[in-house]
This record gives structure tokens, sequence and C-alpha cells, in this order.
């Protein structure tokens, strides 16, 4: 018997054999169709299709039976039980409604049924992430009870990626910043005579916000999008897997790491880029206003107090924690594909940025109720 299907067809009914597969139905579909039509149009019948003689049948020729049968009235015989099982299969997936979300009727209710999915997800996002925090304190607790444990060669690893190779991108960035705030806040300032106090603004803003909030932000674009693409790759290869089956626990060895090495880094990295931005402001000043580098460093030392440095060593650790856990919790969460590592790494470094300037908010509302603005 051929292992192409064919048909033959008379009054009594359409007998198909060979294979019904989808390799090999393409161009007999349309054949077999295109007969069946032919001889009811000219007034013929098909009291059932036979396919007794089929040799191998599977989903895609049982939907083609099931077809032919309901348009020729006629019943199906012949099926041995496999192809008995995949004709019930059809028929039932045939009849089970395809349930249709109705589009709301106005685009308010649209809108508003949007947001409050884009609400849900956004909270449902927060618990994810205070969870994972929860358990990297509680994996933290079981280092601290276990030393022996700790994976000092990934720290160091981490230690120079996130700190020691971002020194060029966050100092040069900084140096620019220092240089246009020192710029504008001169032009504005000389409406009034008052250039001198560029000093106070370059000096005031690089210490107690903008040199930390954007270094925040570049290693949360840096890191933290490396931290989520990293552990998502890794949880599609199964490496994350693999580590549990051998009984090593992937929050101690993929997680930590990273989140202590940020943590570390990140105060160091916020005073380096400080210093970085009154180094350019300090620059412009000299050759933009004329204030010798002297006179602009004796100025600083009296405007700007130690609370500012403190502010800066208090949230320097924080921001850290909340970049590296955010960008390791949407990395462990990738399961699906290679679209969702994109995806996840995009949702790490816009929550991060997020959760950061957050908590600078808060962080600045707190310093100036204890008296330190």
């Amino acid at each position: 018997m051929s292992a192409e299907p064919a048909y033959s067809l008379t009054d009594q009914g359409l007998l198909l054999s060979g294979r019904l597969t989808l390799a090999r139905i393409a161009g007999f579909d349309a054949d077999v169709r295109s007969a069946v039509a032919a001889h009811l149009a000219d007034g013929g019948t098909i009291a059932a299709v036979d396919i007794g003689a089929v040799e191998r049948m599977d989903t895609v020729g049982a939907w083609l039976v099931t077809q032919i049968a309901d348009s020729a009235g006629a019943k199906v015989r012949g099926a041995s039980a496999e192809g008995a099982r995949l004709l019930d299969a059809v028929a039932r997936a045939a009849e089970e409604p395809v349930a249709i979300r109705p589009e709301p009727l106005f685009p308010l209710l649209r809108v508003t049924s949007q947001v409050g999915q884009t609400v849900r997800d956004t909270f449902g996002e927060l618990l994810g992430l205070l969870g994972f925090f929860g358990a990297a304190i509680r994996a933290t607790g079981a280092l601290v009870r276990h030393p022996g444990r700790i994976r000092w060669a990934a720290l160091v690893t981490r230690v120079e990626v996130v700190g020691v190779n971002a020194l060029a991108i966050i100092g040069l960035m900084s140096f620019l910043i220092g240089i246009v705030i020192a710029q504008q806040g001169a032009v504005q300032l000389r409406q009034f005579g008052l250039e001198i106090f560029t000093v106070n603004l370059v000096g005031r803003a690089s210490v107690r916000e903008l040199g930390l909030l954007m270094t925040a932000i570049m290693v949360a674009g840096r890191s933290g999008s490396a931290f989520a693409a990293q552990l998502g790759t890794m949880k599609l290869t199964e490496e994350v897997d693999a580590l549990r089956t051998i009984g090593v626990s992937p929050m101690e060895a993929l997680v930590l790491p990273r989140v202590f090495a940020t943590l570390l880094m990140m105060p160091l990295l916020g005073f380096y880029a400080s210093m970085a931005a009154i180094v350019g402001g300090g620059l412009f000043c000299w050759f933009g206003l004329e204030i010798p580098p002297l006179t602009y460093t004796q100025l600083l030392r009296d405007i700007i107090p130690m609370t500012d440095l403190y502010a800066l060593l208090i949230k320097a650790p924080v921001f850290g924690m909340v970049v590296a856990v955010t960008g390791c919790y949407h990395g462990m969460q990738v399961k699906a594909d290679a679209e969702e590592v994109g995806r996840r790494t995009t949702d790490a470094v816009v929550q991060g940025i997020f959760l950061v300037i957050v908590l600078d908010a808060f962080f600045a509302v707190f310093f100036t109720g204890i008296g330190w603005d």
C-alpha cells in the first residue's frame, strides 16, 4: 500500500488510503475537496467516508476527514482505535465555543480597564519584589551563620564589574553634569550679579543629590540590566535548575554576590561621582567666572556641611540594594523564551530607576525633617 494519500469516490462512499499526515496532505487536501464538491454538484451522494485503508493519520488528517464528512453529510467508518480518538478530539474541539473578550462599549471604559490592569500588575510586581527581598535577607542570614559558604571569588568579580569597570563612564558623566550645572547656574545668577553663588549651587547639588542620583541611574541601566539578562539567560538554559539539582542555592551563588557587590560599591561610586561633578563645575568657574581653584576649594569647605556627606553615605547603600535586587528579581522571573529576557531586562531598568527616584524623594523629605537641610 502506497504511503502517499489517495482516494476513490463512488456513490457508495469515499475511500481514503495512504498516510493522512501533515507532511503529505498539502496537495491532496485541495484535490479531494474539489472531487467531493464536483461529485455532490452532479447530484451524487456519499454515504460514508471509509478510512479503513489509511496507514497513518494525525490531527490534521482527522480534521480533513471530519470536514469532508460534514460537508457531504456522511459517516466515518473503518477508523482504528487511535483514529477514532483523533476524530473524537477534533469533533470536541470544533464544538467548544471560543471565548472572545468583548471590547468595552466606550473608550473611557477601555482606558479605565487598562489602567486597572496596569495597577494590578504593578502591585503584583511590587509584592513579588518584596518577597524576593525577604528571600535574599533569609539567605544572608544563612551565610552569616555559615561564613564558609560565601563565594568570595564571585563577589570580587562582581565588585570589579559593578565598580571598577564603571569608573570611566560615571566619572565622565558626572564631570559633564558639573559643567552643565555651573554654566546654567551662572547664566541665571548673572542677572542679579551673584555669579559667586554658582559655587554653592555646584557643591550642594553635586554632593547632596545629583552625584548619587545620576550614579544610581547609571548603575541601574548598566549593572541592573546586566543582572536581569544574565540570570534570565541562565534560567532559559536551565543552569539555575542545575544548581538546585546539585544542592547549591541560586540565591547564595548568583543573587547575593551581585547584591553585596552593588551595595558595597555604590557609596564609593556616589562619592566619586560627586567629586567629579565638583571638579567639572570648578573648571567652568575657573575659566568662565575667573574664580581661582584655591578660592573655589575654600568656598566649598564653607558651603558643604558634613550632613550632606552623611546623607550620601546613608542613601547610597539603599539605592545600590534596590537596583541589584530589582535586576536579580526580574532575571529570576524569566520562564518562557528569549523575548521575555528582553522584556524583563527593560522592566528591571525602568523599575529600578523609578524606585530610586521615589526613595530619593523620601530621603529628601526625611533629611529636611530632621534638620539636615
